[in-house]
């Protein structure tokens, strides 16, 4: 069975740091994508990182201050939030390819077809971050 779960949310104040977690089950050799979806707002492609060579790619709002790793021993995907932002709330989702193809599925492409969701076919249930004073 193939599962996926975040965790590492919470309620951080403006300038800080917080580090999520995708753990995954059942398989460990797709692309994994983070997304995030905020109130009244549709969802948001954040980041991806390839299982064939671990490149990485990241939406233009996150670059520079976020950065998602892989454990590939501990079948863990991270995503590490440095100077966050009020505008960085929202559910945060991991994600991982559908099968499609050996490219398609292990690699993460290019921005910002590489963040659309209908490519990815497996989905955590979310995590929370809020970024407020």
């Amino acid at each position: 069975q193939l599962q996926l779960v975040e965790s590492g949310g919470g309620l951080v104040q403006p300038g800080g740091s917080l580090r999520l977690s995708c753990a995954a089950s059942g398989f460990t050799f797709h692309a994994i994508g983070w997304f995030r979806q905020a109130p009244g707002k549709e969802r948001e492609g954040v980041s991806c990182i390839s299982s064939s060579d671990g490149s990485t790619i990241y939406a233009d709002s996150v670059k520079g201050r976020f950065a998602i790793s892989r454990d590939n021993a501990k079948n863990t995907v991270y995503l590490q939030m440095n100077s966050l932002k009020p505008e960085d709330t929202a559910v945060y989702y991991c994600a991982a390819r559908q099968v499609d193809g050996v490219d398609a599925t292990y690699n993460c492409g290019a921005v910002p077809t590489g963040l659309g969701s209908w490519k990815y076919g497996y989905w955590g249930q979310g995590t929370t971050v809020t970024v407020s004073s």
